[in-house]
């Protein structure tokens, strides 16, 4: 059985992490704003999965266990806030829209000096306004509870190009496409096309990761072209694939 590690506090740092590393799980006694500058992070909780490039953020509040996986040469920048300090007023992991001035707050209060001066309160009080504005984002998938609905999540996982409907999905699991209609919108809170959606875009983030041209992440993760794919993808994640870095 996995240890799941306690560390009280949320450090504040700026580290390294290879292709394919990663970070056990654990939780701490503070808040944590987990930030990649480059690379592609995943950041696994008991409730789902975010897959984050660098326009998002992700703000894991205190007490919650997660894990963080790196794809690609990753750049991970860590803030902690002590638990009684929530500028967002969330109590659940969410993905951030950061912006030019939030990315370089980040960087900046992450790698700098960890002293008591003047400077650094400025900037940690800038960096705390810029979070209480932050847009939240829709990159979460959600971890299915109901067993009809985790075998069907876990053939798509398998194989994100799957282009099956949910009633010829639902055939293989047992399962009317009208009863796992309703599962995904109670368990998930989304219909079928966003999780299957979801799955396919945190897909494309970690192949593009790891350098795979735009045709090839549009053909294995289920668009049907590679303009489709451009399209979605720059709705979402705010800019094209092709200008998203590669490890």
């Amino acid at each position: 059985m996995t240890r799941i590690r306690h560390k009280p506090i949320a450090a504040t740092r700026t580290q390294w992490l290879t292709p394919g590393g990663a970070i056990a799980a654990h939780w701490h006694d503070d808040h944590h704003i987990v930030y990649a500058g480059r690379g592609v992070l995943a950041v696994t909780t008991a409730a789902g999965s975010w897959v984050t490039p660098s326009t998002r953020a992700i703000w894991v509040p205190a007490g919650v266990v997660h894990a963080h996986r790196a794809h690609g040469e990753l750049e991970l920048h860590l803030v902690g806030l002590p638990a009684t300090e929530n500028p967002l007023g969330l109590d659940t992991p969410t993905a951030l829209a950061v912006g030019p001035l939030l990315r370089e707050l980040i960087v900046a209060y992450a790698g700098g000096p960890h002293d008591d001066s003047s400077e650094r309160s400025r900037l940690r009080a800038v960096l705390l306004d810029q979070l209480r504005i932050s847009p939240q984002q829709p990159l979460h998938l959600p971890e299915p509870s109901s067993p009809p609905l985790r075998a069907l999540c876990d053939i798509l996982r398998a194989d994100p190009a799957d282009g099956r409907t949910l009633g010829e999905l639902g055939r293989q699991v047992g399962a009317s496409d009208r009863t796992l209609s309703r599962l995904f919108r109670a368990d998930l809170g989304m219909t079928f096309p966003q999780w299957r959606t979801q799955l396919r875009l945190q897909c494309a983030l970690v192949l593009l990761a790891q350098g795979t041209p735009v045709t090839a992440v549009a053909h294995r993760c289920g668009w049907s072209s590679a303009s489709a794919f451009i399209d979605v993808f720059r709705r979402v994640v705010g800019h094209t694939p092709g200008s998203h870095p590669a490890a």
